[in-house]
């Protein structure tokens, strides 16, 4: 059996046994618990009651955390020439076509969101067995094939974030840093959960949102009263 360190001692007494906190205290709580020396993700998890095998339960969407999430969102623009000046001043990170698709295609994926235009789907397409398995390629869906190329660039890099519900029923995502105020921290995971509760498939049965847990990197999971948040 593994031996607790000094601080996992400490944490471990902080969160008691099978309490559910309300989403106030498990913000508060998240600050205490984290001891790594670099600025933590916050991180929140849902299971729902849906099957994500059934195209019908599937739950994605897009939410904008008040408070950004903290991190620094590289963004690369897809685009032709004429959209090019825009996607920059907007303050995306690389900009461009050609060459871009072809450096995807040798594998490069250095970047966190890729925002396209509808004229260049089809090359961008092409890209899906690069893209696709990294949740990368662009989805109308998640607003990130448009026109209005430097408003989706400022929206992501403002704290814009694309969500699906994994193959185990359950979405997980970065709402913050543990830097952030408990307030902060509370009002994005707020704001994540409305979302969700706002796509509840109409063919879901039963409890929709089973269990919510907070998180940062490293610390252990704080169990959030479902009520707390409905």
């Amino acid at each position: 059996m593994a031996k607790l360190t000094k601080n996992k001692k400490l944490v471990a007494g902080k969160i008691e046994p099978m309490k559910e906190y309300n989403l106030s205290e498990a913000a508060h709580l998240v600050k205490e618990v984290t001891t790594t020396k670099f600025d933590a993700s916050v991180d929140i998890d849902v299971r729902l009651g849906v099957d994500p095998r059934k195209a019908n339960q599937m739950v994605r969407g897009v939410v904008s955390l008040p408070h950004g999430t903290g991190k620094q969102t590289r963004v690369l623009v897809l685009c032709t020439p004429d959209k090019e000046a825009e996607a920059t001043a907007a303050g995306a990170d690389y900009v461009g076509l050609d060459e871009y698709i072809e450096k995807i295609k040798g594998g490069w994926t250095d970047v966190d969101v890729i925002i396209t235009m509808p004229s260049v789907m089809a090359k961008v397409g092409a890209l899906g067995r690069v893209l696709g398995p990294r949740g990368l390629m662009p989805n109308p869906k998640s607003g990130t094939v448009t026109m209005e190329i430097g408003s989706a660039v400022k929206e992501v890099k403002q704290g814009k974030i694309d969500f699906k519900v994994d193959k185990f029923g359950i979405i997980h995502a970065g709402i913050g840093k543990v830097s952030f105020t408990p307030e902060a921290i509370q009002e994005n995971a707020q704001e994540m959960i409305s979302t969700i509760i706002k796509l509840k498939p109409s063919t879901a049965k039963g409890t929709y949102i089973k269990s919510i847990t907070l998180s940062s990197t490293m610390s252990p999971g704080i169990p959030v009263d479902v009520k707390s948040v409905e």
